[in-house]
């Protein structure tokens, strides 16, 4: 178990184990969350981190402009 001390004005160290657990450093962010009987302590990953995650290894390459006003100008074509 890892314990740390809070300060007269609230504040607290998170231990290093903890830091190693959560893989956050200085200048990150975390967030806790609030439950019944505990909180829990969570990093804040930026909206950037989700990059790629979802990328398939057969996916097609990203449509570009002049493709998607071919489609448009198709589609508005058919009847």
């Amino acid at each position: 178990m890892v314990e740390s001390a809070i300060t007269s004005k609230g504040q607290t160290t998170l231990p290093k184990p903890v830091r190693t657990a959560l893989g956050v450093g200085e200048g990150d962010r975390v967030r806790y969350v609030i439950l019944e009987d505990e909180v829990r302590i969570r990093p804040v990953r930026p909206i950037s981190s989700l990059y790629g995650l979802l990328r398939r290894s057969d996916a097609k390459p990203a449509a570009t402009l002049k493709d998607m006003d071919r489609a448009i100008a198709e589609g508005a074509c058919e009847e």
